[in-house]
C-alpha cells in the first residue's frame, strides 16, 4: 500500500509539472540496443539498433510503435541468423519538464530469419522501465531496461524463452503546445469566462471555480467536500463540531453533549442497553437487561463466573467453574484433559497427555522438536505394525485431523544390524506402512511424506539390545 501511495503521488505531481507540455505529441526517436538472450537460445549478447513512433495522449498516458534489427552470433555452429523485432506498447509516464521517467508494457514479435535452427517466430509480452533526460523542450536522451517473455517459442530446444534488452537513444518531439492560462486553471483565456480564479480551484469547462456541496468554499480549495447541507463550515470549507460528538453544528440538536459519548442523527446521546451510561462513555455496549452495572457501564460480576449479577442465578461460583447462561456449574469432561465434552475433538486422551483446546494431543513443541513414535512397533524385519501400535497411531491421527495445517514428514529409522542398503529399504517401507495408517484415519495424503533413513542417526548405542531397540523408531517432522 505505500508503495501504491507514493506511485499516486508521483502520478498526481507529474500532471503539476508537465500540465500541457507533452499532451498530444508525438515522439520520434532511434536507438542503439544491447541483448541477452535466452540461454536456452545458445547466442552471443549482441548489439543491434531500431527506431520508434510514440505518441502522448495526455501527460501521463500514451502508446508506442518500435521496430528493431540484430545480426546474430550462436555460440556453437557456423549459422548467421538475423532478427527482425517489432513491439506496441502502451508508457505510463511520471516525472518533471527535464526529466520524464516511465514505464510500459505490451506486445512483441520476434522473427528469426534465415538458418536453422533459428528459422521461427515468436509472438511475446514485454514490460520496460526507463527515463526521458531533456537537453531541450524538443530533444531528450532515452534510457531503457526491457524484458521479453515468450511463452510459447518456436526454438526448438525450449518450451519459453526470456531475453532481456538495454537501449539507449536519442528522441524529438513534436507537435502539442502550451496555450496561455493567466489565472492557471486549465483553461487556455481564450476560453475562459471567470478570470483570476483562485489558486488551487477547481473549474468547469468554462473555467469558472465550481462548490459541488455549496458550502461557500470552492472545489480544489475545499479541504472538506461533500459537506451536508446546513452544516457551519470553517474557511477550509471543513464543517464545525463544537462538541466533538460526530454531528455539525447546524444540524446537532443537542449542543454540549458530554465528551465521547455516541449520538443520534440529531446529536443527542443515546443508550443502545438501556442501563443508564451512554453509548461511547459505555466501555462495556450490549450490556445484558437486568445486569447491574458499574459507572463505566460495564456488568459487575462478584464471583467472576463471566454472568453478570443481577441475571446470576447461582451467584457465589467457585472459581473456574464453567457455568450456563443463568451462572449455574455446567462442564463434563469425560477423559479428564481439562477440555469440555462439547469441545473435545479428541475424546479418550490418555490421562497426562498435554492437549490443546480441542482436547487433541499437542504433537509439536513450538521448536518443532521431532516426535519419537514410543509404542510403535513393527515385526521383526517387516515392515508390519504390531498391535499395540495402532492405539498411539489413533492418537497421532485425531491430533493431525484437528490440526489440518499442519504438514509432517514421518521418518523410518533401523537399528545398525544388517546390511546399509536393507535397512534403508525396511525403513522407508515402514515409513510408509504408518503413513498408509494415518491415511486410513482420516488424515489427507498430501499433508504427509514417507522417508527411511536406515541406521543414520542414532539415538542410542548399536551394541546393546535395548539401545537397538530405542533406535529402531519412527519419527515425526513437523514441515514448514
Amino acid at each position: 500500500m505505500r508503495t501504491l501511495a507514493i506511485l499516486g503521488m508521483a502520478l498526481t505531481c507529474s500532471v503539476g509539472h508537465l500540465g500541457a507540455q507533452r499532451a498530444h505529441q508525438f515522439e520520434l526517436g532511434a536507438f542503439g540496443s544491447f541483448t541477452r538472450y535466452d540461454r536456452a537460445f545458445g547466442l552471443q549478447d549482441r548489439g543491434g539498433g531500431g527506431a520508434r513512433l510514440g505518441y502522448f495522449f495526455t501527460d501521463i498516458v500514451g502508446a508506442e510503435l518500435d521496430v528493431g534489427y540484430q545480426d546474430l552470433s550462436p555460440r556453437t555452429g557456423s549459422a548467421s541468423p538475423t532478427l527482425a523485432l517489432g513491439g506496441a506498447s502502451l508508457i505510463l509516464n511520471v516525472g518533471s519538464p527535464r526529466q520524464l521517467f516511465y514505464f510500459l508494457g505490451g506486445y512483441s514479435r520476434l522473427d528469426f530469419e534465415k538458418t536453422a535452427p533459428y528459422r521461427f517466430t515468436d509472438n511475446a509480452v514485454h514490460g520496460a522501465i526507463g527515463d526521458r533526460v531533456f537537453l531541450s523542450d524538443r530533444a531528450a536522451l532515452r534510457l531503457e531496461v526491457r524484458a521479453i517473455y515468450a511463452p510459447n517459442t518456436g526454438f526448438a530446444r525450449a518450451s519459453w524463452a526470456g531475453h532481456v534488452v538495454a537501449s539507449l537513444g536519442l528522441s524529438v518531439f513534436t507537435g502539442g503546445g502550451v496555450l496561455p492560462d493567466e489565472d492557471h486553471d486549465g483553461v487556455p483565456d481564450k476560453r475562459d469566462t471567470c478570470s483570476n480564479t483562485p489558486l488551487g480551484a477547481t473549474v468547469d469547462v468554462h473555467g469558472c471555480p465550481t462548490d459541488a456541496d455549496q458550502d461557500g468554499v470552492y472545489d480544489g480549495l475545499d479541504q472538506c467536500s461533500g459537506t451536508p447541507a446546513g452544516a457551519r463550515v470553517d474557511a477550509k470549507g471543513c464543517p464545525i463540531d463544537s462538541d466533538h460528538d460526530g454531528v455539525y453544528d447546524g444540524l446537532d440538536q443537542c449542543s454540549n453533549t458530554p465528551a465521547g459519548a455516541h449520538v443520534d442523527a440529531k446529536g443527542c446521546p443515546a443508550d443502545a442497553d438501556g442501563d443508564g451510561v451512554p453509548d461511547g462513555i459505555d466501555q462495556c455496549p450490549n450490556t445484558p437487561t437486568g445486569a447491574t452495572v458499574d459507572p463505566a457501564g460495564c456488568p459487575l460480576d462478584a464471583d467472576k463466573d463471566g454472568v453478570p449479577d443481577g441475571i446470576d442465578k447461582c451467584p457465589n461460583t467457585p472459581p473456574g467453574t464453567e457455568v450456563d447462561s443463568t451462572g449455574c456449574q455446567r462442564f463434563k469432561d469425560s477423559d479428564g484433559d481439562g477440555v469440555d465434552d462439547t469441545k473435545d475433538k479428541c475424546p479418550g486422551t490418555p490421562p497426562g497427555s498435554r492437549v490443546d483446546a480441542f482436547g487433541c494431543v499437542i504433537l509439536f513443541t513450538p521448536e518443532r522438536t521431532p516426535v519419537i513414535l514410543r509404542g510403535v512397533t513393527f515385526e521383526t524385519g517387516r515392515a508390519v505394525l504390531q498391535l499395540e501400535s495402532f492405539t498411539v497411531l489413533n492418537i497421532v491421527a485425531q491430533s493431525l485431523v484437528a490440526n489440518p495445517a499442519i504438514r509432517l514428514e514421518i521418518a523410518g529409522y533401523t537399528d545398525g544390524t544388517g546390511s546399509a542398503a536393507t535397512n534403508l529399504r525396511l525403513s522407508q517401507a515402514r515409513a510408509e506402512v504408518v503413513r498408509a495408517y494415518l491415511v486410513s484415519r482420516g488424515v489427507s495424503p498430501t499433508r504427509m511424506i514417507a522417508r527411511g533413513y536406515g541406521a543414520s542417526n542414532p539415538i542410542a548405542v548399536n551394541t546393546t539390545p535395548e539401545g537397538r531397540a530405542q533406535n529402531r523408531r519412527v519419527e515425526l517432522h513437523q514441515l514448514p
